[in-house]
Parts: structure tokens; sequence; C-alpha cells
């Protein structure tokens, strides 16, 4: 748990859950929050234990966005950032490992989720939201632009009209009208939402791990793809996945009328 100084790292029953530790900050993303965040998540990825991932915020908020008081000190000392992070900044290798993930990877939204904060959110595969959860692109009110990839997530889950009117706004929405947009797969009471989170976890991880991580990539692989190339990539997918020992545990345990149990081959 503390071998991160911004990010508590915890894994159980196969679910790795990476917790944002700066609830001092609302978790802002400063300090060392973005390199901890990428290293975790590279480190479920790559452990052979962790079969799904959750990530949440410590007290009461998910993740307010950027470290706007640092900022400030940046700006006001006119400190130069690296041309690195001009170039490829960490927090689109952030977004890029959440993609690249084979796992699946859910986002438990548990308060404020405001501009970066958001858009991280967007970027995990589901979301599920406590009933205190808020969503904001407040990019406009710092007169920034969106980052964290908002530009490419939000038009994607709600449409080019909605995304353009909470880009240029930054309004605030609560959970429910983020359930009613499509931002987040369910809402529940703030005490049942780990609960929740940790139910679908266990029952992500307790499913065939290969079919799992191919299903991810070509369902992220056809939002860019036409009909021929995605279906291509289910052949291809479908071959890899007919040859493994837990199709054979599959379709074994259908014909038996028992539950699978999967292992990952």
């Amino acid at each position: 748990m503390s071998d991160y100084k911004c990010l508590l790292y915890e894994v159980k029953d196969a679910v790795a859950t990476l917790t944002l530790n700066r609830p001092e900050r609302l978790n802002a993303l400063g300090d060392t929050l973005r390199e901890d965040l990428h290293a975790a998540v590279l480190r479920a990825s790559q452990d052979g234990d962790v079969r799904a991932v959750v990530l949440t915020g410590a007290g009461k908020a998910f993740c307010a966005g950027g470290d706007v008081k640092a900022m400030n000190e940046a700006k006001e000392g006119r400190a130069e950032r690296p041309l690195a992070e001009k170039v490829a900044p960490l927090r689109d290798r952030v977004l890029l490992a959440l993609r690249d993930a084979p796992k699946p990877v859910i986002a438990a939204v548990n308060g404020a989720a405001a501009g970066a904060g958001m858009n991280l959110a967007l970027g995990c595969d589901i979301r599920l939201a406590s009933t205190a959860a808020k969503f904001t692109q407040a990019f406009v009110k710092r007169g920034l632009h969106p980052d964290w990839g908002g530009t490419y997530f939000l038009p994607r889950l709600v449409g080019m009209a909605k995304a353009c009117e909470l880009v240029f706004t930054g309004d605030v929405i609560d959970a429910q009208e983020a359930l009613r947009l499509g931002l987040v797969n369910a809402v529940y009471p703030p005490e049942e939402l780990m609960r929740a989170t940790y139910e679908l976890a266990k029952k992500l991880a307790a499913g065939p791990p290969v079919a799992i991580r191919l299903a991810k990539r070509a369902l992220y692989h056809s939002e860019a793809a036409d009909l021929r190339a995605a279906l291509e990539f289910e052949t291809f997918a479908q071959n890899v996945c007919f040859e493994t020992e837990d199709a054979r545990e599959g379709i074994r345990a259908f014909v038996e009328k028992r539950a699978p149990l999967f292992r990952g081959r």
C-alpha cells in the first residue's frame, strides 16, 4: 500500500485497486501522482495475478483535475516545463496505459471529477458513480484547453453537440445527469459504491482473461475501423480464443451444466 507517495495500491481477489491519495488537494494531479498512477497501471497490467483494475479516489473527491495551485506557483516562478512534457506529456502516457491495459479498468467515481479528473474517469472502460459525484469540464473556467483526452472521449460518449456544450460552458452535472448522458454505467449511494464496484470487478476477474483482453482491444479498434476491418479482427480474436484451455473449459461447463472455472490459459 505504501509503494507510492501519492497513490495506494492493493491487490485482493485478483482485483488491483489504485486509489489516488492526495485527499488534502482533492486528489489533484500534482506532486508525484501522475508518475505514481502511470507506474501503478503498468504494474497491474503486467501482474498475472490481476484480472481487473479499480481506480478511485481517497477522501471526498475522485480527482479535482490539474493542481491549479501548483500551476499558479509555476506561472509566478516562470518555471519552464521540460520539452518532453510538451511533446509527449505523462498524462498522455497514463491514458494510453489505461487503454492498452489487458484487463478491464473500472472507475469508481466517489466524488468530484473535474477537468482532467473527469477525463481520467472517461479513459477507463467502465464508470460507476456515487450519488455524491459531480462532473465538469472545468478547463474553460481557467482559460485552458481540455486535455487528458476530453476532446476524444466526450463526443464519443455524449455526441458532438453535447460535448461542445459541456466543454464550452464548464457546467457541472450531477451523477444522475451523467447516467442519463451515458457517461457512467450506474449510480449508487456513497456507502454502496465500492461494494458494487468490487462485485462487478470480481465478476470480470472470474471471466476468461484472454477473451476479455481481446474483446477490449476489438471494441476500441472498431471505433476507428470500418465493418470489414472490425469483422477481420473478430475472426482473428475468435481463432485465438478457440484454441485456449478456457474455451474448452467454457464449452465443457455448458454441456455439464456447471459454472466454468477460467484459468487464463
